[in-house]
């Protein structure tokens, strides 16, 4: 299966601190935070009250108005970083075999506005009232039912649901898909559009939203001593793979190689992890098996780094357990301290950050960061970019239920 390789040859996002890739990218590297208060309703009442939402998102530039109208804002943004990763990729009007593509994006939550919004129809006006759309909105399969149809790609076609490690697990299997034949090409990656009241309650009564309402800009700071609790974001992130050969004939655009995909259960907890996040250390092992690297091949780490207590430090253990000494020469940092964290979709943007840090040979910095925790003692690239070579990043994802997903990906070599 190794002759045939994967390479990333697009990529398309919206995040809370940028509409497309380079702007998300360029304010990753300036270390600029996309929090905000919340506007998408009203969250007087609420513990928390802010959040790093998309800001100024034009669907028409994507989809028409009809069909924007029935699709959920987690497909509108899920369709319009494809659209985007197909323009970069030069195939938005074509030029491929459509039985050779197939399309593999997930959500944590689906189309839960949606939801809460039909609910309401129902509770208030009765049955009646409930949208013939409510159902196809509202499933999680959904964005990639449209991103086919949007691009006429009838390869391989469902969604990845493992909470926060969904767009990982959509990037992993769609390289498998095209490792294995099925596919030439791969869209693959998560959206979520989760702010909404019952997102923000669930996750608030749950204790893992930051309540820093007076400091909304500062509140996700991730291996921080003071940190408190996770910022809701929002977005999109997807990647257009494709096996090689595939992109040399027609003379694509090589960001890297996707060269190793680890996944594991903790079997352990609803929401916990086990001690020094033993599942996610054996993702890590075996995404760098599955590449034949070394953990001295490893330069960076997009960690899950939510900027929650219990996870930060127990990454920090895992990283350590698996890279031994070369953990200290390694650079980590959590780009979800400026994007918030966004849940499904987080996976696939930071796998674009470690692709990006690779091709610039830059760092994103971790945010927000003021008060070391010595449980947190890896080189976690505090609040300043760093500049060095990258060869090969490892980007992990970790969701509730105990999922955890590691992906490595290399600078293209002949």
């Amino acid at each position: 299966m190794r002759s045939r390789r994967v390479v990333v040859t697009g990529l398309g996002c919206l995040t809370a601190v940028g509409n497309d890739v380079a702007t998300t990218w360029e304010a990753l590297r300036a270390g600029r935070s996309g929090g905000g208060p919340i506007t998408r309703f009203d969250a007087e009442k609420f513990s928390t009250r802010f959040a790093n939402e998309v800001k100024a998102f034009d669907v028409s530039q994507y989809m028409d108005r009809k069909e924007a109208k029935r699709a959920d804002l987690y497909t509108q943004y899920a369709v319009a970083a494809s659209v985007q990763a197909m323009r970069d990729a030069g195939l938005a009007e074509g030029g491929f075999d459509p039985d050779r593509c197939g399309v593999i994006i997930g959500s944590g939550i689906g189309g839960l506005k949606t939801m809460e919004d039909q609910h309401t129809n129902y509770v208030t006006a009765g049955p009646k009232r409930i949208s013939p759309f409510f159902v196809p909105m509202y499933i999680v399969d959904i964005a990639a039912g449209v991103v086919s149809m949007q691009f006429n790609c009838r390869g391989p076609n469902f969604a990845t649901v493992s909470a926060c490690a969904t767009s990982a697990h959509a990037i992993g299997m769609s390289m498998r898909t095209i490792m294995y034949g099925d596919a030439d090409l791969m869209l693959a990656g998560g959206s979520e559009a989760a702010v909404t009241p019952m997102s923000v309650g669930g996750f608030a009564s749950m204790g893992a939203l930051s309540s820093n309402n007076d400091d909304f800009m500062h509140a996700s700071r991730p291996f921080d001593a003071t940190r408190d609790g996770f910022v809701l974001g929002e977005g999109a992130g997807v990647v257009l793979l494709e096996e090689l050969e595939h992109a040399r004939r027609r003379g694509a655009h090589i960001y890297g190689e996707v060269v190793g995909y680890g996944a594991t259960g903790d079997a352990h907890s609803l929401t916990g992890q086990p001690d020094a996040h033993e599942g996610l250390q054996r993702s890590m092992k075996l995404a760098l098996k599955d590449a034949g690297l070394t953990t001295a091949d490893v330069q960076y780490i997009n960690a899950h780094g939510t900027s929650t207590p219990l996870n930060d430090s127990n990454e920090c253990r895992a990283i350590r357990a698996v890279f031994g000494a070369h953990a200290d020469a390694l650079s980590v940092s959590s780009t979800k301290s400026a994007t918030g964290h966004m849940l499904g979709a987080a996976g696939a943007v930071e796998f674009i950050a470690c692709t990006l840090a690779i091709r610039d040979g830059i760092i994103p910095p971790t945010i927000n960061y003021t008060t070391p925790d010595p449980e947190c003692d890896l080189d976690v690239t505090p609040n300043t970019a760093t500049v060095r070579p990258v060869e090969v990043a490892v980007s992990n994802s970790s969701g509730f239920g105990g999922h955890n997903v590691s992906i490595a990906v290399r600078r293209f070599q002949e």
